[in-house]
C-alpha cells in the first residue's frame, strides 16, 4: 500500500439549523489504500461524504484532494475531479441500457454522433471484470438488483476514478457476488485507486480494507490499521462504551418486579427477508420489556416491521397469543392486540400540522365513530385521560403536536396506541432526541406499563439503556440473532463482545 496521502480533511465542521451535524472531524485516505469508515446512525459518515462530493457546504475546516486545495460546489464536478461515490440506494436511469448508464455523461463520439459499437465494447469490459455477463443494450430496470449494484460500481470506474467512495456495496448482493467485488476492489487497489468503503458489516472490514476510521457524533473518534484493532475495539468505539465497564448507572427502569412476568406473548422463530434479516427467533412474554441491542444494520427495525405487518417475511414463523400470527398488514397486527412507536418520530408517527387530539386518535377513529359520525365526546374523555396519564405538557388536546417538544410528542404517540389497549407495544429508539429529564419520564412510564401486564418490545441504539431497561436482552447481528441474557447476564462486557463476534451463549430456548 502507498501511504502517500491523496485525501486529507481536517477541521470539517456542518451544522443544520445551528445544530452541528460534523464537529472538527477529520478523515484521510492514502493512495492506493481501502479504508472504511464506519459509526452509528448520526454519527456522521453521510455528512462528511456529502462535504467531500459538493453536496454540502462545509462551514469550516480543509480539505487537500490530490495535492491541492478541494473546492467543490456538486457531485458532477467531484466526479469531474476524480472522485465517484457509489450510493447505497442505487441512483441510475432504470428505463435506460446498461450502456447509456455506464456511458452517461461522457459519452463516445465519432464523426459528431454518439457511438454506440465503442460504448457497447466498453460497457462489456468493464462488467466482466465483476464476472457479470449481460445484454448491454436491454434496459437496466430488467435486471435484478445485483447486477444493478454492479452496473453503479463499472460506471464510477469508468470515470476514471482515483477514488471511489462505496456506501453499503454488499447490501443487495450474495455471497458469491461479495467475493467478486471485494476482488475488484483489490484489483482497483493493485492500480493505484483508492477506496472509502461505508460498511456495518465487521467481517468485511477485515476482509478488505487496510485503514479504519470511526465517527461518533460528528466527531473523528479513531483511526487505526485494521490489524491493530480488534472487534471489540471497534464496537466501543463506535457505542462510545469502554469493556471494562460491567455495569451500568441505574435508570428509571430499575427495579422491575420479574414475579409479575406472565408466560410468553409474542414468540419468532426463524424469522427471514432478504439479506437484511436471515435467521432471527425470539419471544416477549406477558408484562416483559424484551430488548433489542445490535449495531447499525443488525436488523432490528426491520424484525419489528415484519412483526407489525409492514413488511412480510419470506421464512419463519410466528404466535400471538398462543395462535399462529401472520399479518398481512399493520391493520392485522393492530386487530390482534399490538402497537408500534417508529423509530422515525417525526415523518413516520405524528402528523404535524394536527392537534394532539387528532394525532392520539388516528388508530382509535374507527372504533368510535358509528356510520362515519365520530363520538367526540368520547374522544375528548380518552384525550384527556392520557394527557393527565402521560404528563404531557401541551395547552389543550388542540394544540398543534408540532408545536410540542420531542419528550411530549413521543408521549402524544405512546397515548395513540394505549388508547388501543394493546397488549404488546413495540417501541423503537423511544428516547432519540429527546432531552434528558423527559427521557426519564419515557423510561418511567414504559416499566409502569410493564408493570401493569403490558408486553414491550424495545429497541434501542443506546447500550445502556438495553442493559438497565430489559428485562431480557436479544442480540442481532448482521439479520441473525446471535445471543440472549437474562438481566442479570446482561453485561456491557458480555452484550458487546455478541456484537462484535457473534458469539455468545446459546438462544435455542429462544422462541419456546
Amino acid at each position: 500500500m502507498n501511504t502517500d496521502s491523496l485525501l486529507s480533511m481536517t477541521g470539517i465542521d456542518k451544522r443544520f439549523a445551528g445544530i452541528p451535524a460534523l464537529a472538527a472531524a477529520s478523515f484521510s485516505v492514502g493512495r492506493g489504500e481501502v479504508h472504511a469508515l464506519i459509526g452509528q446512525n448520526g454519527a456522521g459518515k453521510s455528512t462528511l461524504i456529502k462535504v467531500l462530493t459538493g453536496y454540502y457546504r462545509r462551514d469550516a475546516g480543509e480539505v487537500i484532494f490530490d495535492g491541492k486545495p478541494f473546492e467543490v460546489t456538486s457531485p458532477q464536478q467531484a466526479q469531474a475531479s476524480g472522485i465517484s461515490t457509489i450510493y447505497q440506494e442505487i441512483n441510475l436511469v432504470p428505463y435506460r441500457s446498461i450502456t447509456e448508464n455506464i456511458c452517461l455523461g461522457r459519452e463516445a463520439r465519432r464523426y459528431g454522433l454518439l457511438d454506440w459499437k465503442c460504448m457497447h465494447q466498453e460497457a462489456e469490459a468493464l462488467l466482466q471484470r465483476f464476472n457479470v455477463r449481460a445484454d448491454v443494450r436491454r434496459p437496466l430496470m430488467e435486471f435484478n438488483t445485483a447486477t444493478q449494484q454492479m452496473v453503479a460500481i463499472a460506471r464510477a470506474i469508468g470515470f476514471s476514478a482515483k477514488l471511489v467512495i462505496m456506501d453499503e456495496p454488499t447490501s443487495s448482493l450474495d455471497e458469491r457476488e461479495v467475493s467478486v467485488l471485494f476482488n475488484v476492489i483489490r484489483q482497483l487497489k493493485q492500480e493505484g485507486v483508492s477506496v472509502v468503503f461505508v460498511s456495518h458489516k465487521l467481517d468485511e472490514l477485515y476482509e478488505v480494507c487496510d485503514r479504519v476510521t470511526i465517527m461518533r457524533d460528528g466527531r473523528t473518534v479513531r483511526t487505526a490499521a485494521m490489524n491493530e484493532i480488534d472487534r471489540i475495539g471497534l464496537v466501543s468505539s463506535m457505542l462510545g462504551r469502554t469493556i471494562d465497564r460491567a455495569e451500568g448507572h441505574a435508570t428509571a427502569f430499575s427495579d422491575r418486579d420479574e414475579k409479575k412476568i406472565g408466560e410468553v406473548l409474542l414468540s419468532a422463530e426463524s424469522l427471514a427477508i432478504g439479506q437484511i434479516v436471515r435467521d432471527v427467533s425470539f419471544n416477549v412474554r406477558s408484562g416483559e420489556i424484551a430488548g433489542f441491542a445490535g449495531l447499525l444494520g443488525a436488523g432490528r427495525t426491520e424484525t419489528a416491521r415484519l412483526v407489525f405487518g409492514i413488511d412480510r417475511p419470506r421464512a419463519g414463523k410466528m404466535t400471538f397469543n398462543g395462535q399462529e400470527f401472520d399479518p398481512h398488514n399493520p391493520s392485522d397486527a393492530i386487530a390482534a392486540g399490538m402497537g408500534f412507536c417508529t423509530e422515525d418520530r417525526k415523518s413516520e408517527g405524528i402528523v404535524p400540522d394536527m392537534s394532539v387530539a387528532e394525532n392520539m386518535m388516528l388508530a382509535l377513529m374507527p372504533k368510535l365513530s358509528k356510520s362515519g359520525i365520530i363520538d367526540e365526546k368520547a374522544q375528548r374523555e380518552i384525550v384527556e385521560r392520557f394527557i393527565r396519564q402521560l404528563g404531557i405538557k401541551c395547552s389543550g388536546p388542540d394544540q398543534k403536536v408540532r408545536e410540542l417538544s420531542g419528550g411530549n410528542q413521543q408521549k402524544v404517540l405512546l397515548g395513540r396506541w394505549l388508547a388501543m389497549n394493546p397488549r404488546l407495544l413495540i417501541l423503537d429508539e423511544p428516547t432519540r432526541g429527546i432531552d434528558v429529564g423527559a427521557k426519564g419520564e419515557i423510561q418511567a412510564l414504559i416499566k409502569t406499563l410493564a408493570d401493569q401486564g403490558l408486553a414491550v418490545l424495545m429497541i434501542s441504539s443506546e447500550l445502556e439503556e438495553v442493559i438497565e431497561g430489559a428485562d431480557r436482552v436479544f442480540v442481532l447481528r448482521e439479520g441473525v440473532s446471535v445471543a440472549q441474557f437474562g438481566r442479570d447476564e446482561a453485561t456491557e462486557d458480555a452484550v458487546m463482545s455478541a456484537m462484535a463476534h457473534g458469539s455468545a451463549p446459546a438462544i435455542a430456548e429462544a422462541a419456546t
